[in-house]
């Protein structure tokens, strides 16, 4: 990895758990429908909810991967259903947007990242909807690439191309960092790029995948990957 002079970085769960966090903004949004459309949430149970997010991936599967997209279009038939205006939407999306966006960075990130941009152009990838600037992280990175942005969420080839083109490097010398076996390496691997597996609860790589460049348990062991790779 002696070339390297792109380093694209996903998101969740590479750098903060996401889970906790997407579980915490689904019920501050129902306790907010709860207090304000009533009538939403006692017509759809968090089932109920799930099964109509289903029927919308389902009916657009040309904009599953925006999440935006789906949540929005997922809200407004609640709405409407329950007797409500689609104008509800915007408040909605604004109380999960602000719980969602509210991540603990793993205590490594920012001391990893500051010093990694110093000699890598360092690009954020991801196929969620996070906000950098809300998160306080949009300083460490020169330019940000979603799945929504992009018009298509890893592992699609698209948007490792999107990213890579964003890092102003050649494929080859653009290496991704993310903890998805499929989503992040194999789907670097397709599009040319170099990848590091972040492995933090040190788990079986899967036998059938190609395996990644290097394997790091956090992202404040990238620095030491690649001035290896340089000497």
């Amino acid at each position: 990895m002696n070339d390297i002079r792109a380093i694209t970085i996903d998101l969740d769960d590479t750098l903060w758990e996401i889970h906790p966090v997407i579980h915490r903004a689904e019920r501050r949004l129902r306790d907010w429908l709860d207090e304000f459309f009533p009538r939403m949430t006692a017509m759809f149970s968090p089932e109920g909810v799930r099964e109509l997010r289903r029927e919308v991936v389902n009916e657009h599967p040309d904009q599953c991967h925006d999440l935006t997209f789906v949540r929005r279009t997922v809200l407004a038939r609640m709405g409407i259903a329950a007797g409500y205006s689609e104008s509800l939407v915007d408040d909605a999306m604004q109380v999960f947007d602000d719980a969602r966006n509210t991540v603990d960075i793993f205590p490594e990130v920012r001391p990893a990242l500051q010093a990694l941009r110093r000699d890598y152009v360092l690009i954020a990838v991801t196929n969620g909807n996070a906000n950098l600037q809300k998160i306080g992280i949009g300083d460490l990175f020169h330019d940000f690439v979603s799945a929504r942005t992009a018009g298509a969420a890893k592992p699609a080839r698209q948007i490792f191309d999107v990213a890579v083109s964003a890092g102003g490097a050649a494929a080859h010398q653009t290496l991704h960092v993310g903890d998805h076996p499929e989503f992040d390496v194999q789907g670097a691997h397709a599009a040319g790029l170099k990848a590091v597996w972040v492995n933090r609860n040190g788990d079986e790589w899967p036998a059938a995948l190609r395996r990644p460049h290097a394997v790091v348990n956090h992202v404040g062991q990238l620095a030491a990957i690649l001035a290896s790779g340089r000497r």
